[in-house]
């Protein structure tokens, strides 16, 4: 009897050294936001990949959800140690997953953002009610500057989904704006530093996919973690 209880013991033992390793990974798998499209994300974080490598000394993989929900199932089910969620996803993922914001975006000084409304500059479209009888296109069912705000905003001028117009989820911000300027749909919301972004770099032409309205600002991006990870980890992060 006192050997199986030994045994037993050591069992337990074991099992909870392999769990506490589990909770302090050499690879620490960080989910990004499909938010453009996945190499184009992958290349933009890739100084954040380095920075990270370097300041933890520990291997970092960096991830790109095929959509907002696969990103929160992924993280509920421990298959992500970092995830870098949007408000309205956060939100989402806080309600299944056992997870805690450490750091939120900051850009040119400021922790919030915008979203923008854009047209495609042949519809005859010059005001968000023009939006009734047409076709909008927003990213991701769970995106707050590609679904949420730009849906409250056309809601606020007195247009509302499915009855004054139809909407297509199309998965991503660049997509919204690609749709646009191709005449898939006539309106389109997303993220204003991204529609931003994609005229900088030439990706679509502000000449067709014109900014019709710019939302008031909101909350950056929150990082998260999983509160499971170990102590020093979370604080070296």
């Amino acid at each position: 009897m006192k050997k199986l209880l030994s045994l037993a013991f050591l069992a337990v033992l074991g099992w909870s050294s392999l769990a506490h390793a589990g909770s302090n990974p050499e690879t620490l798998r960080v989910a990004l936001l499909p938010d453009e499209n996945a190499a184009t994300v992958i290349k933009n974080n890739r100084p954040l990949e380095e920075y990270l490598e370097k300041t933890l000394g520990r291997e970092i993989e960096l991830i790109v959800t095929t959509d907002y929900s696969s990103m929160i199932e992924a993280m509920r089910f421990g298959r992500l140690e970092l995830a870098y969620f949007g408000p309205l996803s956060y939100t989402l993922a806080k309600t299944k997953a056992d997870i805690e914001p450490f750091a939120a975006l900051m850009k040119d000084g400021e922790t919030t953002y915008r979203a923008v409304v854009v047209a495609n500059a042949e519809a005859g479209i010059e005001s968000l009610e023009d939006a009734k009888g047409k076709k909008v296109a927003f990213g991701d069912v769970a995106s707050t500057s590609s679904h949420l705000i730009p849906k409250s905003m056309l809601l606020k001028a007195g247009v509302e989904a499915g009855k004054d117009y139809s909407e297509n989820f199309v998965g991503s911000h660049d997509a919204v704006a690609i749709a646009v300027q191709n005449g898939n749909a006539q309106i389109g919301g997303l993220s204003l530093p991204i529609y931003n972004s994609m005229v900088a770099r030439g990706t679509i032409d502000p000449k067709k996919v014109i900014a019709l309205a710019e939302s008031d600002p909101f909350p950056q991006y929150p990082w998260t973690m999983r509160s499971d990870l170990d102590t020093s980890l979370k604080e070296a992060i």
